[in-house]
């Protein structure tokens, strides 16, 4: 089991007179994982980072690393480096130089900065770009540049602060794959954000969704995306269709005037609920048999799957994705199975939503 090396204690950051930025927030991060602070800009993912490193203090609460209280403690003491968004690189330097900025401030011996530079360079794959200046460099190399002098320093958490933003979709992509790669081949930490949920996705062991200053929702990407805890969660992550519904009893819901089975128990008999079906788990077909019965309203290729947009009889919009075309205008089935519908309750906090999910496997 990993060991806790960052933990949050009901913390909460506010500046001046404001509304809080986070509100009594309470996380711990584990050694060695991958971790995403995901949510739209404002929610707070960015202050956590700069708690972690120091850069702002908490007006309450506690931040522990390693078991010791740091709120006190300097950056330059902590074991974490940043990578920030515009990398912050020193244009009139080149690469070596750059990265032995960090080593030089703290006096090392000349030969030791030269075997760390090295070391460094070599593993973000830029070694022989030592005398490269950075204006000469990609938007993708000076990003490894960034993450070799941060690296360089032997922190045991990296955080990164939306560090792909500025890149081209291919080269965020290919980016992604380095990311990853690094992470799991130096074993630290990485407390990446970003408010864009595909990244989310494919990067993180665990993700901790944000809105308003505090943490909706934290856990593995599959776990979050097949298992959101509010619409939030739900419309952030991935698309949906969520419409309104009543638990009729354990394992039988009702939605759209009908009844439907589903995996979802342990709520009240006829609590109002909120109901998430997911555009992958929708399928097309005769109108019966259908589950549901809609009519076509307009389709888009996206490439791998068209994007339906479908109308019920009660105006609620159905997002289909589907390798099957469709005919604009046409009526049709919508076919899911129980095990596709995801149940909402109302305010229900992280810790019921865990235990509830926990009694299904009892």
């Amino acid at each position: 089991m990993n060991q806790t090396i960052i933990r949050f204690e009901q913390v909460v950051k506010q500046f001046d007179d404001d509304a809080p930025v986070l509100k009594n927030v309470s996380f711990d991060i584990e050694q060695g994982k991958f971790y995403t602070l995901l949510g739209p800009s404002g929610c707070g993912k960015t202050t956590i980072l700069r708690l972690i490193a120091g850069f702002t203090d908490a007006t309450s609460g506690t931040i522990y690393f390693e078991g010791k209280r740091i709120n006190d403690l300097p950056p330059d003491k902590r074991k974490v480096n940043t990578v920030f968004q515009d990398y912050a690189l020193f244009p009139h330097m080149n690469v070596f130089e750059n990265v032995a900025f960090g080593l030089r401030i703290k006096k090392l011996p000349k030969a030791e900065i030269q075997q760390k530079v090295h070391e460094a360079l070599r593993m973000v794959q830029l070694s022989g770009f030592e005398e490269r200046q950075i204006s000469e460099m990609s938007g993708g190399q000076r990003q490894r540049v960034a993450i070799a002098r941060a690296l360089v320093n032997e922190p045991e958490v990296l955080l990164l602060d939306e560090p792909l933003s500025a890149l081209d979709l291919k080269l965020r992509t290919d980016m992604q794959y380095e990311l990853r790669e690094l992470q799991q081949r130096l074993g630290i930490t990485f407390i990446f954000v970003t408010h864009d949920q595909e990244e989310a996705l494919a990067l993180s062991d665990e993700i901790f969704v944000m809105n308003k200053g505090k943490i909706q929702q934290s856990g593995t990407p599959v776990d979050i995306y097949d298992e959101p805890i509010n619409r939030f969660v739900a419309d952030f992550i991935g698309e949906s269709n969520i419409v309104d519904g009543v638990m009729i009893a354990d394992n039988l819901v009702e939605f759209v005037g009908k009844q439907f089975e589903c995996v979802d128990s342990g709520m009240r008999s006829n609590e109002p609920v909120e109901v998430v079906i997911r555009p992958e788990d929708l399928n097309i077909g005769p109108v019966e048999g259908g589950k549901l019965k809609v009519k076509v309203d307009t389709q888009l290729f996206r490439g791998v799957h068209y994007e339906i947009i479908c109308y019920d009889a009660e105006g609620n919009e159905w997002m289909i994705h589907s390798t099957r075309r469709a005919t604009e205008g046409q009526e049709v089935g919508l076919y899911f199975e129980p095990e596709d519908i995801h149940v909402m309750r109302f305010g229900e906090s992280e810790e019921e939503f865990d235990a509830r999910l926990e009694s299904y496997d009892e």
